[in-house]
């Protein structure tokens, strides 16, 4: 099932996922995302921006009560890979190749969950290797154009879980707002105790009243 350049990489007890040396790998953010969004009972889920779907398939480990995966992810050898990685441990998902910007319409207004690990950086890539410059910085997606695709595909009462740089804090929580996103849930991610935050992660309910639980900031020692 392997292919040149690829590991198997344990994620949760006993379950595997396939890594590229030479692609993205995940890091300890996508953990933390799919620990912090919440499951309902019979949640559609989506994973946006999804690499090699370790948010997607942790959050389906801890949240096994819901209906259904879909993964998109536009770096065609990412998604091929996720794909094998569900068959390798039995997962029950739907994988789509494709930018959230091109989001097939038979989608639109379908999830009541997305996650999402987007892109961070606003930089270049130069000197980087394109394919893994793609998942840290906003070569071919935006915030604004991430925030939109999540208001036109989930439902109404639908929730955003997403998570970025704690220094964009004030352009993600406007961004959400702009699109009737409304923020419910906020966490700061600390690199030590009593360290200056380097990550935030939020929830967002379309179409929510206003009204934000500030939860206690987490330490990750990455």
């Amino acid at each position: 099932m392997l292919k040149d350049g690829e590991v198997l990489e344990e994620f949760f007890e006993d379950k595997k996922i396939i890594q590229n040396v030479n692609l993205y790998r995940f890091t300890s953010d996508s953990i933390l995302l799919s620990r912090f969004a919440r499951a309902k009972y019979g949640d559609n889920v989506a994973d946006f921006c999804s690499g090699s779907g370790v948010v997607g398939f942790h959050f389906l480990c801890l949240n096994p009560q819901i209906s259904s995966l879909t993964l998109f992810e536009m770096q065609p050898a990412l998604a091929e890979m996720s794909e094998r990685t569900a068959r390798l441990n039995g997962f029950e998902c739907v994988v789509e190749n494709c930018r959230l910007q091109d989001i097939d319409a038979r989608y639109a207004d379908k999830f009541s969950l997305i996650l999402c690990n987007p892109p961070y950086e606003k930089a270049g890539f130069e000197n980087e290797v394109y394919e893994k410059a793609v998942c840290r910085k906003e070569i071919t997606l935006t915030l604004e154009e991430t925030v939109r695709s999540a208001f036109r595909n989930l439902k109404f009462g639908g929730r955003l879980a997403i998570i970025n740089r704690a220094d964009r804090t004030a352009e993600l929580i406007f961004g959400l707002k702009s699109k009737n996103l409304e923020p419910k849930r906020i966490q700061f991610v600390c690199g030590t105790n009593g360290g200056k935050p380097y990550l935030v992660m939020v929830e967002a309910v379309k179409g929510g009243k206003e009204g934000v639980e500030v939860l206690p900031a987490i330490v990750n020692q990455r």
